[in-house]
C-alpha cells in the first residue's frame, strides 16, 4: 500500500535525502546537484510503498516578475515517480497535495513541465503563453527555449498568461 506524507526540508533525514536523490537520479537521468538543490527549502510530498520511497514532489518559494511587479510564488520542483510505480496514480496524489500547498501557501503556483510530465498537468495547470525571461545582473534576458514549457496553477484566474514572466536567476536550469 502506498502512503503519502508531507514535511519540510528541515525534517528530511539524511537517509531520506539519500533515497530521494537516488529516486530523482533514476527518474531524470541527467539530474545535477543544482537540480537537487532547487527542490530544497520548502515542502515535500513523499510517497512510500512498503517503506521504499517511490514518489516525490516539492514546493519552494520563488520570486517572479509579472507585468513589472515582483511576486512571491510557489514553484513545484522535482516531481518524480519510480518506474515500477508509474501509471498507478502516485504522481496524481503527489500533485494533489502539492497543489493544496501551493494554493494555501502562495495563492498560485508555477512549474516547468518536461514533455513526459506535461500530461499530468494539463487538467489544472495552464500553459504560460507569454515570453519567458530570467533576471540577471544586466536585466531581463529572454529564455526562448523554455517558451511553452511553464505552467501556472491559478484558481482565482487572475494571471494574464500572455504577459512576460521573469524568474529570478539561479544556477543550473533557471526554470
Amino acid at each position: 500500500m502506498t502512503t503519502f506524507t508531507a514535511c519540510h526540508t528541515a525534517d528530511l533525514s539524511a537517509a531520506t535525502r539519500t533515497e530521494l536523490r537516488a529516486l530523482l537520479d533514476a527518474a531524470f537521468g541527467d539530474f545535477t546537484d543544482e537540480d537537487f538543490e532547487h527542490g530544497l527549502g520548502g515542502w515535500h510530498v513523499l510517497a512510500h510503498d512498503d517503506g521504499v520511497l517511490v514518489g516525490h514532489g516539492a514546493v519552494v518559494r520563488r520570486q517572479f516578475l509579472v507585468g513589472g511587479r515582483a511576486l512571491p510564488v510557489g514553484y513545484v520542483e522535482n516531481v518524480a515517480v519510480a518506474a515500477s510505480h508509474r501509471r498507478r496514480g502516485v504522481a496524481s496524489e503527489v500533485m494533489g497535495e502539492l497543489e493544496r500547498v501551493v494554493v494555501a501557501g502562495h495563492g498560485a503556483g508555477f512549474l516547468a513541465a518536461s514533455e513526459e510530465g506535461a500530461p499530468l498537468y494539463e487538467r489544472r495547470w495552464r500553459v504560460w503563453r507569454g515570453p519567458l525571461s530570467v533576471l540577471t545582473v544586466t536585466g531581463a534576458q529572454r529564455t526562448p527555449d523554455e517558451d511553452g514549457g511553464v505552467r501556472v496553477l491559478d484558481p482565482a484566474g487572475t494571471w494574464d498568461v500572455d504577459q512576460e514572466l521573469v524568474c529570478e536567476w539561479r544556477s543550473g536550469d533557471v526554470w
